[in-house]
């Protein structure tokens, strides 16, 4: 195998704030595909995950859940590390930020910045919104409220470290200008741009004194470190950077070959991440790739609903590499992909049973029928046999193509593009008539010793996104898997080699009356464990009563006043986050013939893809106003419950839009 130099490759580190579900586990099989292929290739990959383990959110839980942040974050932790290794994830480092080398070199980089003048101590000020968290100037209230949730606001002031954030600001847009592949896909270059550097960059806080789970200031220690510069530096702590002296990990593997996160992350990757290290005077990392999102159904994952899928879940009814297959060539290369068990079940039979399974198995099978199993290349060729060799000695040009940029699910399209044109090999030579004739023998023979080489290469191909399958065919057919730069080769199969006589059968269609009670089992169960921690954190009383919500009581209306109001069912057809506020979702929604914009307060429930084709309960004619100086033309009704959790009302049964609702 040719040697190609280093390849480090990182993954986010995962929020310690729950269980991840498979949206969260895609990450690590997508970056441990393309680990596997860069060592496939012949790189020295470096493959680096793991745990994001200090912040407010962290300490709150453990509060709730009566234990310490340590023991809640080592128990989740160990959960992550738990599925990380179920999905055969090949990382080579599993970090965690409280570790004591971690924790240690972030106090000597704050201490750095600090007396390099990059961080300097300040205080947030200015007119705060408790709900939101959030501190607003005069100029960005609206109506004198909070511009994201329209409630009132008071004067505030909290003592914070902060970061001189538009001091290199200049140097990164030349940067990301002068580097293109810089930021994938393009579509996030240009968001991070538009939205963020060319409108001009505010300094940045970077310490906290509200909450005391996290790195302390060494020289302040009443702060703490903001949680994304404990977060972002374990790309270079955790393989030896020190500003004291880097070890050789360090040196041999830094800039970074590729972060691949998650889109929703994407601004702190390649803006606060980029200028923290030009600060520490370290080159950037030489690529980010921002992945989209995997959704379930087109819809937010709840355990209240039952419907969140998690991949241990997945692996104990498909198994590990269908359900890799599954989340590496469903996703879209920059478009979020839907995930639902039927849809599983579909690809499972189609792709795995039907193209691949089946044609190892028939291979096999026909080879122990008509030659006891022996595979022998007689050199008795046809026409036809030409196109077969050059779709297979083509498929590794083809799937390093894709790779190369990123695009692992059209990688995988490929491979099976190779399995595909095995499968109408067969068809066309039609090995069954060939066994009847005796004098066709030896052509019957090369017929399957074709088979069985490109089945060969195929899978060698197949490794680095699903290692175990690939394993298993080159074993039912007693060869290994072969090196890379061999791919593009044919005829190297050692003949007279001998199948395995009692061939596995690799994928077993799966029958979905089977499956989806086993699905319901498990929402069941979801639903269940969600409401026995509601009565653990609300108590036995509350629990019963959760469901009731009682509101303070308005005056009473004539029917002349219901009269008044015109509430419609609307479609949405587009929907994005607004610009200036965390909170609002602008929605252009069609009411009948016409296309009304509306602003609401659900983003933290909604994204903007869920939205996307919705039918939701309008009200049409409610007075034009401004949020956050976006207009909105009308209100979208929603269902609010006693944590102020929203729902959107939607039509029970379908209705078309610009249906009346009276």
């Amino acid at each position: 195998m040719s040697k190609k130099g280093k390849y480090y490759i990182t993954t986010a580190i995962a929020y310690t704030s729950g269980k991840p579900h498979i949206g969260n586990t895609y990450e690590i099989v997508l970056a441990d595909a393309i680990a596997r292929y860069k060592r496939a290739e012949g790189y020295d990959v470096y493959f680096q995950t793991g745990t994001d383990e200090h912040g407010q959110k962290i300490q709150e839980k453990a509060e709730a859940a009566k234990i310490t942040p340590k023991e809640y974050v080592d128990r989740v932790a160990g959960e992550v590390k738990r599925i990380w290794d179920l999905v055969d994830s090949s990382y080579d480092n599993f970090v965690r930020t409280t570790d004591a080398d971690h924790e240690r070199c972030v106090r000597k980089i704050f201490k750095k910045l600090y007396d390099k003048g990059d961080i300097y101590k300040g205080a947030y000020e200015g007119l705060y919104c408790t709900p939101c968290e959030s501190f607003w100037t005069e100029s960005q209230l609206v109506d004198g409220k909070c511009p994201d949730c329209g409630r009132e606001v008071k004067p505030a002031k909290e003592e914070a470290y902060f970061f001189r954030m538009s001091k290199y600001a200049d140097r990164l847009i030349e940067y990301i200008n002068t580097h293109p592949d810089f930021i994938q896909p393009v579509s996030r270059k240009n968001e991070m741009m538009n939205n963020f550097l060319l409108p001009g960059l505010q300094d940045l806080c970077v310490s906290r004194t509200s909450f005391s789970w996290g790195i302390p200031v060494d020289f302040d220690p009443k702060h703490v470190v903001y949680v994304w510069l404990d977060a972002l530096t374990n790309y270079i702590t955790k393989i030896g950077y020190d500003p004291d002296g880097s070890s050789e990990l360090f040196l041999k593997n830094w800039p970074a070959d590729l972060h691949l996160i998650g889109k929703d992350i994407v601004r702190f990757h390649t803006i606060y991440w980029p200028i923290f290290l030009m600060a520490l005077d370290l080159p950037l990392p030489k690529q980010v790739f921002g992945h989209p999102w995997l959704l379930q159904g087109g819809e937010k994952m709840s355990k209240s609903k039952g419907n969140v899928i998690y991949a241990d879940d997945m692996v104990e009814l498909f198994g590990v590499d269908a359900t890799r297959y599954f989340v590496l060539h469903e996703m879209p290369f920059d478009n979020d992909g839907i995930i639902t068990w039927e849809l599983v079940i579909e690809r499972f039979n189609s792709d795995l049973a039907n193209i691949l399974g089946n044609l190892v198995n028939r291979t096999v099978s026909m080879s122990n029928k008509y030659f006891g199993g022996v595979v022998r290349s007689t050199g008795v060729k046809e026409d036809i046999d030409d196109d077969l060799k050059a779709v297979v000695t083509g498929a590794r040009a083809k799937t390093a193509e894709k790779m190369e940029k990123l695009r692992v699910a059209d990688a995988i399209t490929e491979v099976f593009a190779l399995f595909r044109r095995c499968n109408k090999y067969i068809d066309e030579t039609t090995p069954w008539l060939l066994a009847k004739d005796e004098e066709k023998q030896d052509r019957l023979a090369e017929v399957l010793y074709n088979l069985t080489e490109s089945i060969t290469i195929g899978a060698s191909l197949l490794c680095s996104f699903l290692p175990q399958t690939a394993e298993k065919i080159v074993s039912q057919l007693s060869t290994e898997l072969r090196d890379f730069d061999l791919l593009d080769r044919f005829g190297l199969y050692e003949s007279g080699t001998k199948v395995t006589e009692n061939p596995e059968i690799l994928f077993a269609r799966l029958d979905a009356k089977e499956v989806l009670p086993k699905v319901a089992a498990i929402q069941e169960a979801q639903r269940a464990e969600y409401e026995a921690e509601q009565k653990q954190l609300l108590g036995d009383v509350q629990a019963e009563e959760e469901n009731a919500v009682d509101i303070e009581a308005k005056p009473e209306i004539t029917f002349d006043d219901f009269e008044k109001l015109q509430f419609q069912v609307g479609e949405i057809i587009a929907c994005e986050a607004v610009e200036k506020s965390k909170k609002l979702l602008c929605s252009q929604v069609r009411i009948g013939s016409q296309v009304k914009q509306i602003v609401s307060g659900i983003r933290k429930y909604y994204t903007p893809e869920e939205m996307v084709g919705k039918k939701v309960m309008v009200l049409v004619n409610l007075k034009p106003a401004k949020l956050a100086g976006v207009l909105s033309e009308g209100m979208l009704l929603c269902a609010e419950d006693a944590e102020g959790n929203l729902a959107l009302l939607t039509p029970e049964k379908p209705m078309p839009s610009g249906a009346e609702i009276c």
